[in-house]
């Protein structure tokens, strides 16, 4: 897992900045695995946690509102 992805996200402050190859590295980091693609969604699932997160491209970043929602994950189960 990169450190400063994952300090990025945890910032607040660049969620329009974070790529979405970056996010897709920090969830594998944090133990999501892919479960499925569909069209532009793509679907990861961590069974420590019982989470779904649910991803999509935005040009070559991640949507700010996923980057959030995971920050909120990782705050919430202590990640």
């Amino acid at each position: 897992m990169d450190k400063k992805v994952y300090d990025a996200v945890m910032s607040g402050q660049s969620d329009n900045n974070i790529k979405y190859t970056d996010l897709q590295n920090l969830l594998i980091g944090l133990g999501f695995e892919f479960k499925r693609q569909k069209s532009s969604h793509t679907m990861y699932y961590n069974s420590s946690i019982n989470e779904f997160m649910n991803i999509q491209k935005d040009g070559v970043k991640a949507k700010a509102y996923q980057v959030r929602q995971l920050r909120d994950i990782i705050i919430e189960h202590n990640l």
